[in-house]
């Protein structure tokens, strides 16, 4: 069976499965626009997707259009209706996987671009006391840094104590024509790698105390063949750098709803 991150994909497969011919118990979906969500309601759903019970909702990006800033409010208003942010609630941005190999790069580069305010607040408070405390962290991988991305992730959260953790993260789609194209958001956590068979420690809110979301875009597609092959687009530089400025565009815009989008670049490079 071919690996995905996706939970509308997970659920897109159950049911064509030739031997599936009974309702899937434990899972609601419904279109919303340009968005659809997967709500795995209890242990009969996340069984049968293979996902940990929550609200999945996915949206599509146009390969036509390269409109950042379109696909940047779109994705702002998916997730404040998602998580229900208070104004003043503190966020900790984390940026997962590694930056020296471009399909899982999303995370930090994606982090590069976010307006970070915790130190701002405290050391300019005339300028920035009314802004949301946002501050932000990527923390690599095992194999470069020898310690987990979770256990160093707690440490930054228990010295930050954000009332959520927004993780981003590289997903693994089954479908080419997902590629790069489809966003994901969940209030479910996330587990590094499970979608290439590298599951690392999950983020959650069991494992570090608070509210986890997460946000990804699959950069990578099960190859589907006897030989373990996962595969990337040949423009996957570029891509990373488009899918990052979205991403790091809607964070912005959901975490700072009083600043326009043109704002930020005065901040960060967007």
């Amino acid at each position: 069976m071919l690996r995905t991150d996706l939970a509308l994909e997970a659920k897109e497969l159950w049911e064509k499965s030739a031997e599936r011919t009974t309702q899937l118990e434990g899972v609601r979906a419904r279109e919303q626009g340009n968005l659809t969500r997967v709500d795995i309601l209890d242990d009969r759903g996340a069984k049968a997707l293979g996902k940990p019970v929550g609200s999945y909702v996915t949206m599509e990006l146009p390969s036509f259009d390269r409109d950042v800033r379109k696909a940047a409010e779109e994705l702002a208003q998916a997730l404040q209706d998602l998580t229900g942010l208070e104004e003043k609630d503190s966020v900790l941005v984390v940026g997962l996987g590694n930056r020296a190999v471009t399909p899982d790069a999303l995370g930090p580069q994606t982090v590069d671009r976010v307006f970070l305010t915790r130190h701002l607040i405290r050391g300019l408070p005339d300028s920035f006391g009314a802004c949301r405390s946002v501050s932000g962290v990527a923390p690599g991988v095992l194999a470069t840094t020898g310690v987990e991305s979770l256990e160093l992730v707690r440490g930054a959260a228990e010295h930050v104590k954000p009332h959520c953790i927004l993780c981003v993260d590289a997903l693994a789609a089954g479908s080419m024509d997902r590629l790069c194209r489809t966003v994901q958001l969940s209030d479910a956590g996330i587990a590094p790698g499970s979608g290439v068979g590298n599951c690392r420690a999950a983020f959650s809110k069991d494992s570090l105390s608070v509210p986890v979301y997460a946000i990804g875009v699959p950069t990578v597609v099960d190859g589907g063949s006897d030989r373990p092959m996962i595969l990337t687009p040949r423009d996957i530089d570029e891509q990373i750098r488009y899918l990052s400025r979205v991403l790091a565009g809607g964070i912005n815009l959901f975490l700072h709803p009083n600043f326009a989008y043109d704002d930020f670049t005065q901040f960060v490079p967007m």
